[in-house]
């Protein structure tokens, strides 16, 4: 018999998963830092996915729009190859300043974090086309079909593209949101899904994460 996912979900399963993937202390002192400072750092379990994409693809070059206060950037750090570079671009230097504090602690040399201020829809296209493996978007979630665009021509062919909160706590799926946010959620969930590029998947994680991998060029 298949379980029903909404009792598996009040049963507890959500602390099971969170309790599962326990973070160290620079986790956990980034994380707060991110909280106090507003930043909305992804949780535990969207971490632990992104780690887990970097590793798979053996990733050496990341693009993150969103830096917040580095507990996003640890997860990628930590799952790429010896030597992979993180490209991080937050618009907020009270970001980057918490992000570089916490890759350092973490043991990260500088050259292993390149930490970039400014609008991400401003940086992205001055970065070089088809040369990354995973692009990881958590930034305005009203701009994420423009970040799906350049997006997809950063990345590599076998490389992904990661768009966090994409649920909106539920307001997707409310045929009465009509709100700017929502309909850009919609939007590119749509896009994604129409391109022959890419192949797509929804991974109920936290807020929501909408990967692609992307199966062919042009």
């Amino acid at each position: 018999m298949t379980a029903d996912p909404v009792k598996a979900h009040d049963s507890g399963i959500e602390t099971y998963v969170h309790d599962y993937f326990a973070e160290d202390d620079t986790l956990a002192s980034a994380r707060e830092r991110g909280v106090d400072a507003g930043a909305g750092p992804v949780s535990p379990a969207t971490g632990a996915a992104l780690r887990f994409l970097t590793a798979t693809l053996r990733a050496r070059a990341v693009v993150e729009v969103g830096t917040g206060s580095g507990v996003s950037g640890l997860y990628l750090l930590a799952g790429m190859a010896e030597g992979g570079v993180l490209t991080t671009i937050d618009v907020e230097p009270e970001h980057q300043r918490t992000a570089r504090r916490a890759f350092t602690e973490a043991g990260y040399p500088a050259g292993r974090a390149r930490l970039i201020m400014g609008r991400g829809l401003d940086v992205l296209p001055r970065l070089t086309d088809a040369g990354y493996d995973l692009v990881f978007v958590d930034a305005a979630r009203i701009e994420y079909p423009r970040y799906y665009e350049q997006g997809v021509r950063l990345l590599r062919e076998g490389g992904v593209i990661a768009f966090d909160g994409v649920f909106s706590n539920g307001r997707v799926s409310d045929r009465s949101r009509r709100d700017a946010e929502t309909a850009a959620l919609r939007e590119l969930a749509a896009l994604v899904r129409a391109d022959e590029r890419l192949a797509p998947a929804f991974v109920p994680l936290a807020d929501g994460l909408l990967l692609a991998a992307k199966t062919a060029t042009g």
